[in-house]
């Protein structure tokens, strides 16, 4: 059975966006960056939903011919491109990049996916995170908290039906104040 990650840049206020979908807040330091490369590395498949998939897409393909791109973004370009995606959408009818589209309810095809064997799954975007949070998918939580409280915005943490027991599996300081929490939801 496959793992499922959910873990995103948010402010101590819990958004993942400032308003206007602003993400200015959350320049990683070289460190960051380089534990975030680590993380992907070991993803089989990201999933991603409509709005994070067009950022990603935007930048991405490219991101290792910028000329001022480092090492490790150089490395993380070349694998988001090579790392298999899916994108869960009603919106949008075309994906490129080593990327599907899917069009049907999310649940029932993380599911599916979740039963596979394989490397571990990461989901993106926190209306497809909500969704498989809400049915119990997700298997390991990586919040990396930045030191800014930007008052709304996108939430990183849906509405849920039932409350979530957590195990706490790792902290991490990193430059500039951020922290990351590493859970694992008690089963």
């Amino acid at each position: 059975m496959r793992k499922l990650i959910y873990g995103m840049n948010l402010t101590l206020d819990g958004y993942i966006t400032a308003p206007r979908d602003d993400i200015s807040w959350g320049v990683p330091s070289d460190e960051l960056f380089q534990w975030w490369l680590d993380q992907e590395l070991a993803i089989g498949l990201l999933l991603y939903g409509r709005k994070l998939w067009e950022a990603m897409s935007s930048h991405w393909p490219t991101g290792d011919q910028q000329p001022d791109a480092t090492p490790a973004q150089i490395e993380f370009a070349r694998n988001w491109r090579d790392t298999p995606k899916l994108v869960f959408s009603s919106t949008i009818n075309k994906v490129d990049w080593n990327t599907r589209l899917f069009t049907g309810d999310a649940v029932p095809e993380i599911t599916r996916l979740k039963a596979d064997d394989g490397e571990p799954m990461r989901v993106t975007g926190a209306t497809l995170a909500g969704a498989a949070m809400r049915a119990g998918l997700v298997d390991e939580y990586e919040i990396v908290t930045h030191p800014v409280l930007v008052g709304s915005g996108t939430p990183f943490y849906p509405t849920l039906d039932n409350w979530v027991n957590l195990n706490l599996v790792e902290t991490r300081t990193f430059p500039g104040g951020v922290t990351l929490a590493r859970y694992e939801p008690t089963r």
